[in-house]
């Protein structure tokens, strides 16, 4: 009943402040602020706050949407308040980050780390220069400015697509945080809309439009291949160019 009580107190302390100030407060000096449209329940014994129905929660920048909320929280040195350490995202979650909008089914904000794990089944990453989704799961370290794509991991440019099991996309410093390189690992795949090429690592440059790809390099155009260690192909322009040594070529001429 005592929980009860105080949830009701919380939620209504919410209703008329959410806007104007922080609920929870971190050692970080960083507020944590939570609103939803159906109240916030106070689960005393697991330490932990439950937002229900068009849950928000925002901090440093960050804000959180789901339909429901779970603020983990643990007790602040001497007494002093309560620190927000987790916060699990259930149900069309959606998470903002200064130019970055990331979606999926589930999630999980690690606040000390500032990092955020999402899962579902339509994970999708958007930025000022592409989209980047995945099967498994989409991580994302504000802090390290890094986003990784597990399982068949897509980034979607304006003149083609690269695909691998990894991607890891280094956002850049300043106001614009446009991905400034993606890393792709393991069967990767660059599509463009005239070939395929297809490589064991690869990187890719979004400003150029350039992915470099190394590794039993294999370039497809119609019934025509290149091989070779290393390629260069501009997804803007559609030109390839195979490098590091020796290249084979498998040319099938046209009935």
């Amino acid at each position: 009943m005592i929980a009860r009580v105080a949830a009701l107190a919380l939620v209504f302390g919410l209703s008329a402040m959410a806007q104007a100030q922080s609920v929870f407060t971190q050692g970080s000096d960083k507020p944590v602020e939570i609103e939803a449209d159906d109240g916030i329940e106070w689960q005393r014994d697991a330490k932990a706050y439950v937002a229900r129905g068009n849950a928000r929660a925002r901090r440093d920048g960050i804000e959180i949407r789901a339909d429901t909320l779970t603020a983990f929280y643990r007790d602040g040195a001497d007494g002093a308040g309560q620190q927000i350490y987790r916060i699990d995202a259930d149900g069309v979650v959606r998470i903002e980050s200064r130019n970055e909008k990331a979606f999926g089914d589930k999630g999980v904000y690690h606040i000390d780390e500032a990092v955020f794990v999402l899962i579902g089944s339509k994970l999708r990453l958007e930025t000022a220069t592409a989209v980047i989704t995945a099967r498994d799961t989409l991580e994302y370290w504000d802090q390290r400015q890094l986003v990784v794509a597990r399982g068949e991991a897509i980034v979607i440019g304006k003149e083609g697509r690269l695909r691998a099991d990894i991607l890891t996309a280094h956002l850049g410093v300043g106001g614009n945080r446009e991905i400034e390189q993606i890393d792709a690992f393991g069967n990767v795949l660059v599509s463009t809309g005239t070939e395929i090429a297809r490589g064991d690592e690869g990187v890719y440059n979004p400003r150029t439009g350039i992915a470099r790809l190394c590794g039993n390099v294999r370039i497809t155009r119609g019934k025509n291949q290149l091989n070779g260690k290393c390629a260069d192909i501009n997804l803007i322009t559609g030109v390839s160019r195979l490098t590091g040594g020796r290249v084979k070529g498998i040319f099938t001429p046209a009935k």
